[in-house]
């Protein structure tokens, strides 16, 4: 995803840093997004949710709240309403340079300042928290045994997440005097929430409280098995999925372009890198766009499929169509059918039907289940149907592969 960085004043005066990450084509709508207490943009779960929004046309802007990551300023100078107040300038730099942000997005305690700064976002349509606490003191138990030093000396030095931060008193007095709920009641937008019942730092009765004091329509998405940081890559990918297809719906809707005359052209396949990670390509093809990637054993992020296995997927696909199409055609009682495949490199001289006998060789194995009440004959022919598939003869025939540079 090609990503804009930029700084943008906030609320104390300091140059806040920011990146804007922008789908490659049309954006249909744009996002912010709030970090988690004490992180910054550039967290997994941060980068792949952009990644994921990107990848349905939603620009995402993440930025680094006053201290912290590469913005400038002192993070003990800073409160719950400042950090609210710095959401409210980031949404006035969108609505300035780009557009207003439609979706608000916040993790952790910036769910809750996302709660708190939709008010004074009107052009928001849609408001989404990601393991938010339902009231912002709820943070101070992550350094629960320091509170009577923080009000006895006005500042203390404390370790959170394995790094030194200084919280002042006036950040506890500040969280104190936030009515959250009353901003919840009176959010007027479309709100979804998303909590683990598994996660330790944020307990899911606070998604309870906070759907509670919303009013409709309001969702609520239960995260099974994911950590408050949603550290694992599929997780916050699942999330992101969520958002996209839970907001869609509070969206202008996509203007498709008009309609052509059918051709017996083939669609044009355009692969670009992304630039997201060492290996990552957006494939657009046609209206359709599919991310690939490497594993992370061969150095990728396993953002995406690979490359065989998009090869094995083409050639899965087009078995189990042929198959359909002889099936329906000859009336035959076949409910469904499932293609399992395998590539691997082998030695020639394991392979006792092939010309080739010296070096390696690509297998395909390739295992069909036929689901449906067919006799053995029918499920002979069938798997007979199944060599018939054209990408089947394609790896099997003789390949000419033309390539020039582009001018």
């Amino acid at each position: 995803m090609p990503t804009e960085r930029f700084q943008f004043t906030g609320a104390d005066g300091n140059l806040l840093a920011a990146a804007l990450d922008l789908p490659d084509g049309a954006v249909r709508a744009t996002a912010l997004f709030a970090h988690c207490f004490t992180c910054s943009k550039d967290t997994l779960a941060a980068k792949r949710i952009a990644a994921a929004l990107t990848a349905d046309g939603i620009a995402v802007l993440r930025f680094d709240f006053t201290g912290l990551g590469s913005s400038e300023g002192d993070f003990a100078n800073t409160t719950f309403s400042s950090n609210v107040a710095d959401l409210v300038l980031a949404a006035g730099h969108l609505r300035e340079h780009r557009q207003a942000p439609a979706i608000l997005i916040g993790h952790s305690l910036g769910g809750a300042a996302i709660l708190a700064a939709a008010a004074q976002i009107p052009e928001a349509r849609a408001v989404v928290t990601i393991g938010a606490p339902s009231d912002p003191s709820h943070v101070t138990h992550l350094f629960a045994d320091h509170l009577d030093d923080i009000r006895a000396k006005g500042e203390v030095t404390v370790q959170l997440a394995g790094r030194p931060f200084r919280i002042k008193r006036e950040f506890l007095d500040d969280v104190a005097d936030h009515n959250l709920a009353a901003h919840i009641a009176k959010l007027r937008r479309p709100l979804l929430i998303l909590q683990s019942p598994t996660d330790d730092t944020v307990g899911i009765d606070n998604a309870t409280r906070i759907f509670l004091a919303a009013k409709h329509p309001k969702s609520f998405v239960s995260l099974d098995g994911m950590d408050h940081l949603l550290t694992k890559q599929a997780d916050a990918i699942y999330v992101a999925d969520l958002i996209a297809a839970w907001v869609a719906r509070y969206l202008d809707p996509v203007v498709n372009a008009p309609l052509t005359a059918p051709t017996e052209d083939p669609r044009q396949v355009v692969v670009t890198e992304t630039r997201a990670s060492k290996f990552q390509q957006q494939i657009v093809i046609g209206p359709h766009r599919l991310i690939a990637d490497e594993p992370l054993a061969s150095g990728g992020a396993d953002t995406g499929p690979g490359p065989y296995d998009l090869l094995l997927s083409a050639l899965g696909a087009c078995t189990a169509m042929t198959m359909r199409l002889y099936a329906d055609r000859k009336a035959l009682p076949m409910d469904r059918v499932r293609v399992t495949l395998k590539h691997a490199k082998i030695h020639a001289k394991d392979c006792a039907d092939c010309e080739t006998k010296d070096g390696m060789l690509d297998q395909i194995e390739r295992v069909i289940a036929i689901d449906g009440a067919l006799d053995a004959e029918q499920r002979s022919r069938l798997m007979e149907i199944a060599d018939k598939c054209p990408v089947h003869k394609t790896l099997t025939s003789e390949i000419r592969i033309v390539t020039t540079a582009e001018e």
